[in-house]
């Protein structure tokens, strides 16, 4: 088996690539470095440094490629809000051309890897017959991939499976990113001497989805048969508050801080939280790691690199609005 996995740096990516090396795969892939890093590739993976919507700069390694994983993205859901152009152009530009490439190469299926905020505002648990109903611009984003990965897959006879990991957290993950990673931000803060920050009053409900529980089903998407699916991949529990989840930092760290507590982003939906049956039922999942285990290695992960500044690395695009900007983001507070 050869597969080809886009944002190989970044933490999905990797862990697919890590994974599938180890069942005996060849596996080539490319990531631009945006929010992932080098360090990331696991050895036996041949890569290249490039960004997806360059096909040419990358091409020859779908060359006998079975399998696609599309992983690569500008996962940044509030920051799209206030800037839609850099997160939509990486996140559905990216698609088009990695289709276009792997139509070109003969690649027999395509895994794209959505995101839960395709469900948006409606009430959960979310499954998967569920309309799409994105209330931001990286949700818009990841549904028009969808949809452009159903459409010309089938105009050209390639496979298509869509999987929607959701709020994945573990080692590999860029934890000195101010827009996006909750629970590596929170972690890092408070390795830093910092309070957890807090948008809102915390009431927000998410399951969060350690690595490993994630890259198992995601390999089984290359050979079972799914062809056409759109699978659930994560905890089908309720979750917890993000204000249960900074607590929850704070005692993984023997922290006696307290939660900051910052204005609600806009946009942000309340409740996300999936149905897993669907998972089972085709792939055998099973949730393996609770969140204080998954914080536990994870903590121990940022402790051997050490704790770091945060990167402001994206610009705000949008200045101009009756929204609030963030504070944490528009006046680098992180």
């Amino acid at each position: 088996m050869k597969a080809f996995v886009s944002g190989l740096a970044g933490l999905l990516g990797s862990h697919v690539a890590r994974e599938g090396l180890a069942l005996g795969w060849e596996v080539t892939g490319a990531d631009n470095l945006l929010g992932g890093s080098a360090s990331n590739v696991p050895e036996g993976a041949y890569w290249w440094q490039a960004d997806c919507r360059e096909v040419r700069t990358y091409a020859h390694l779908l060359k006998d490629a079975e399998v696609v994983y599309h992983c690569a993205a500008a996962p940044y859901e509030g920051l799209s809000v206030f800037s839609p152009s850099v997160v939509f152009d990486h996140t559905l530009s990216s698609t088009v051309a990695l289709l276009t490439a792997s139509i070109n190469a003969g690649v027999r299926r395509f895994v794209f890897c959505s995101s839960m905020s395709r469900y948006g505002h409606q009430e959960a648990p979310f499954t998967e017959d569920m309309p799409t109903a994105a209330a931001d611009p990286y949700a818009i984003a990841k549904a028009a991939a969808e949809e452009i990965v159903r459409n010309l897959c089938s105009l050209h006879g390639l496979e298509w499976v869509i999987a929607v990991p959701h709020n994945i957290y573990g080692p590999g993950q860029r934890y000195y990113d101010p827009y996006r990673n909750v629970a590596g931000i929170m972690l890092n803060r408070v390795l830093l001497g910092r309070s957890p920050i807090v948008y809102g009053d915390g009431s927000q409900r998410r399951c969060l989805s350690f690595i490993s529980d994630v890259t198992g089903p995601l390999l089984k998407l290359a050979t079972e048969d799914v062809a056409g699916e759109v699978i659930n991949v994560g905890p089908d529990d309720d979750g917890c508050t993000i204000l249960e989840l900074a607590q929850a930092v704070l005692r993984t760290l023997g922290s006696g801080l307290e939660p900051e507590f910052l204005p609600a982003r806009p946009a942000e939906v309340h409740t996300a939280h999936c149905s897993a049956a669907k998972a089972r039922k085709l792939l055998d999942y099973e949730p393996k790691v609770s969140l204080e285990d998954g914080l536990a290695l994870y903590a121990d992960w940022i402790r051997e690199r050490g704790a770091r500044k945060f990167e402001y690395h994206l610009p705000i695009e949008i200045t101009r609005t009756p929204l609030e900007t963030p504070r944490t983001w528009s006046e680098k507070l992180m």
